[in-house]
This record gives structure tokens, C-alpha cells and sequence, in this order.
């Protein structure tokens, strides 16, 4: 399947400025597959390395900062070969391993003429010793799951995306291909964009074995729950992931510890929902004071909601069958359209880089869904699962930060359009956002 950010891996192949990469992501999100396909396409070879399989490389790293041995020793033990400027290095698995972390410094000092990526945990790096970890000297990128265009390249529906980059005005969407992309956006919120359950349904066309593969990659987080460090964090962890569901089934979705457990406090569970953040498993997203730049400035750090990294994982992990997708669109709704809000925020942070914010009022109850900051301007987002897209949120929100607010938007099932400063985007068309916000600024005059 195509990944898109391999444009950003080749980018870093082509700069002049080069440093070794560490490929970020949560597991089996495709770190590896990526890499490899990356040097298959661009490079003469690729030489793999992974750290988990052969223990025994790690010996090679201990023993000498001299990167010339270092990749003799590996060339002779592996039976690979590296050329400078014409392989790829690929280590992988390497969360576990200060002294190959600790050789990009020496990688990118004193030999940067080799090409080097490395994938591992997102939880390991994040964690990795400060003594072995060579800040400054390595370039980073981070790979998401599938985005929505992903999965209509991967489904073969490569016509429909050509059709919604090709949009470059605000007019109604063709009933004939926005009835199919609906359709289609039903079936990602199935698979989601892990690349195991998506290759299972655009290979096979087998929801079972979809559905299995989701399964198989919640249990395999959960396992790795018990990795933290403190054993005593392990079933607050498991408590907090398990509850999120239930937390996201709210009117008001804001986390609270009591969903969690009767009596919980904050102190008692900080370690355990941090650890789950750096795992990268779901985003904590603040409640916004006010639509301001920095918007990170403006954070309510005692008030925030969780989503998890992926659509497909919140559709498992909280046992909405699949069946759900054939009752019209009762998908996007369920659980108080948590599923739809989920799928775009995690659409929000490919397009935008940075997690979103939120902002609520209480006495009288008022809430925006999302705050994207976009260079210098706050957009504030509603998310409307359906067609109904009655609200006064957005109203509100207006009337007090008037001065703030160039553009409103609202994804919904309604079709595209531009209402005075509220841009109206089908959700299918969520990868098109910045394009299309840019167009709206330019008809409204901003």
C-alpha cells in the first residue's frame, strides 16, 4: 500500500543537511514495511539490522564509537553490503539499545556520507537514557496510521481521490461521488488506517479477518502495558485505556477519573495516562481558554479529553461489530458520534502536525469540538456526526472571540459549502481541508 510520507523520506534523502533518522510511530503502525520499502525504491540496496532478533549486533556498538568498524563488523557477520551514498542503513528495534543510539551522534559527526533510518518503539526512544541519547544530531519523522486518501489508494479507489485533490472550489459535491465517498468513509471507520486490518479487507475482503487483526493489535498494547516500569502502574494503565470508550460515550466528554474508578483522584492516575500517551496509544487533547497564539499558552492543564491514535482501535476496543457499517449512517453516530470525532482529530494532527485543542463553557453549556492552530490563526472545528447540524456552540464561540475568528468550520455529512465565515466540509473531505479553508479565506475576503 502507498504511504504518503514517503515524500518526507525522500526530502531527507535529498538534503544536504541530512542526519541519521529515527522513524517514530506507535507499533505494527508499519515503521519497518515503510523503510524497507523506501530503500527498495531509491537506493541500490538496503542493509537491515534489527536489534531485537540479533541481540548480538549490540556488541559491535559497545565495543567501539569508530563507525568504519562498526559497519565492517556488520557487514562481515550479516553478509550484507554498504556503500556510502548507495545503501540504506536500516536499524530497527532500537529502543532498547543506548550504545546504537548514542552512535548517531558519531554517525552523523564523522560519517555522514551513510544513509541511516531507524525504527523502534515510540515509548523506548521517548524514554531513552538523556546519557545516550544524541540530541541534536538526528532528524525525526513520525508515521501515522492510514489517512483517509491512504485508504482510498489502498482500496483502488485512486479516481475518487483525484477527484477530491482536483476540487478547487466551494460548490456542492456531485451526488454520485459523494454518496460513494460516504460509503467508503463507513468502511475506514471499520478497518481504521492500521495497516494490518486494512490489508486484510482490500486483499481478502474479509471483515473476520479484519476484525482479527484489530483484536490481535489491542491485545498486544495491552500486553505491553506491563512494560512500565513500576509493576504497580500496570492496572491503572489498563483501567484508564479500557475506560476511554465509556469516557468518549459522554454528553460532556471531558476525562474524568471517577469513570475510571470510584474515588480516583488525579495524583493516583498521572503516571499511568502519561505513560500512555508517550506510548503514543491516545492523545490528550486541553481545553483552550481562549483562541490565541501560542494556543499551547492557553491550556486548562486540569481539563482535557482522550481519544485513541486510530478509529479502527476505538471501533474494537469498545465491541462495535463491524455489522454496524451496513445501517445507514448509524456508524458515524454511535456512542455520541465519538468514532466520527476521533477520525477527525487524528486527520487533524496528519494535516496539521500539532494536537488540536478544545474549548467548553459552562452556565449555559457551550462547547467546540476542536482548536486547530493554522500558521497565526485559531480555526475553531465542529464536528457534527450526520446531517443535523443545529448548534450554537459555534454562535457562541463568535460572539465572544469575535475579533480572533477568520473562519468557522463544521465537518459533517452535509455537502460542501461556504455560509458568511462557516465552511461547511463533508467529512470525507477532511484530507482537503487546508486547500479548501484556503479558498474560503479568499472568498470571504480575510
Amino acid at each position: 500500500m502507498e504511504r504518503l510520507i514517503i515524500n518526507k523520506l525522500i526530502e531527507w534523502k535529498e538534503s544536504k543537511y541530512r542526519k541519521p533518522l529515527i522513524l517514530k510511530g506507535i507499533r505494527q503502525v508499519g515503521k519497518t514495511w515503510l523503510l524497507k520499502e523506501f530503500g527498495k525504491r531509491y537506493y541500490e540496496n538496503v542493509a537491515y539490522f534489527n536489534f531485537d532478533e540479533n541481540k548480538d549486533y549490540k556488541q559491535f556498538f559497545e565495543s567501539s564509537k569508530d563507525v568504519k568498524r562498526i559497519l565492517d563488523n556488520l557487514m562481515l557477520v550479516s553478509g550484507q553490503k554498504i556503500k556510502a551514498e548507495k545503501t540504506l542503513i536500516i536499524f530497527d528495534e532500537i529502543q532498547d539499545c543506548p550504545d546504537v543510539l548514542n552512535s548517531l551522534k558519531y554517525f552523523c559527526e564523522n560519517a555522514p556520507e551513510y544513509h541511516v533510518a531507524c525504527a523502534g518503539s515510540l515509548l523506548g526512544i521517548a524514554l531513552a537514557k538523556p546519557s545516550s541519547f544524541p540530541v541534536g544530531k538526528v532528524d525525526f519523522l513520525e508515521i501515522n496510521p492510514l489517512s483517509f486518501s491512504e485508504f482510498l489508494m489502498a482500496t483502488g479507489d485512486d479516481n475518487l481521490l483525484e477527484y477530491l485533490n482536483g476540487v478547487n472550489d466551494i460548490n456542492p459535491i456531485p451526488d454520485a461521488f459523494f454518496n460513494l465517498l460516504s460509503e467508503k468513509l463507513k468502511m475506514y471507520f471499520v478497518t481504521g488506517g492500521m495497516p494490518e486490518p486494512v490489508l486484510m479487507w482490500t486483499k481478502e475482503k474479509d471483515i473476520a479477518l479484519t476484525q482479527t487483526a484489530l483484536s490481535n493489535i489491542v491485545n498486544a498494547y495491552e500486553r505491553d502495558f506491563a512494560k512500565h516500569p513500576d509493576l504497580k502502574e500496570y492496572p491503572k494503565i489498563s483501567m484508564i485505556w479500557n475506560s476511554i470508550p465509556s469516557q468518549l460515550a459522554k454528553e460532556n466528554k471531558k476525562f474524568l477519573y471517577k469513570v475510571v474508578k470510584e474515588g480516583a483522584r488525579a495524583r493516583e492516575y498521572e503516571d499511568a495516562l502519561q505513560w500512555l500517551v508517550n506510548a503514543g496509544l491516545i492523545y490528550k487533547i486541553y481545553r483552550s481558554s481562549a483562541p490565541k497564539v501560542p494556543v499551547s499558552a492557553y491550556d486548562d492543564l486540569a481539563a482535557f479529553k482522550l481519544y485513541l491514535s486510530d478509529v479502527g482501535l476505538l471501533r474494537s476496543l469498545a465491541n462495535l461489530s463491524p455489522s454496524i457499517f451496513g445501517e445507514e449512517n448509524k456508524i458515524f453516530v454511535e456512542f455520541k458520534g465519538s468514532l466520527t470525532e476521533n477520525f477527525v482529530l487524528q486527520s487533524l494532527i496528519n494535516l496539521y502536525g500539532n494536537v488540536p485543542r478544545y474549548w467548553s463553557q459552562i452556565n449555559p453549556s457551550y462547547e467546540v469540538d476542536f482548536l486547530v492552530q493554522r500558521e497565526n490563526d485559531i480555526i475553531p472545528i465542529e464536528v457534527k456526526a450526520d446531517k443535523n447540524v443545529s448548534g450554537k456552540s459555534l454562535n457562541k464561540f463568535k460572539e465572544l472571540f469575535n475579533e480572533d475568528v477568520k473562519l468557522r468550520v463544521r465537518y459533517s455529512l452535509k455537502n460542501l459549502k461556504l455560509d458568511n465565515d462557516v465552511l461547511n466540509i463533508p467529512l470525507f473531505m477532511i484530507d482537503q481541508t487546508d486547500k479548501l479553508i484556503e479558498i474560503a479565506l479568499n472568498e470571504i475576503k480575510v
